[in-house]
């Protein structure tokens, strides 16, 4: 006769959960805001990231002309 062994998930909290998705949710609409309506405010670091988030805007049929 064989034993199953199941881990139990009573240890696993739902807030972590909520954290994970919320922590997702957040960094999701920071790249949005950062490729769609950013223009360089807060990209300030040369033209370098500011071409990538033209790139991005183009990418994504958003307008920026």
């Amino acid at each position: 006769m064989a034993i199953a062994y199941s881990p139990s998930r009573a240890s696993e909290s739902p807030l972590s959960g909520a954290l994970v998705i919320a922590s997702a949710v957040v960094l999701a609409l920071l790249t949005l805001y950062l490729v769609g309506f950013d223009q360089g405010v807060i990209s300030r670091s040369g033209m370098f990231l500011h071409e990538l988030m033209h790139d991005g805007r183009h990418l994504l049929g958003l307008p920026c002309h």
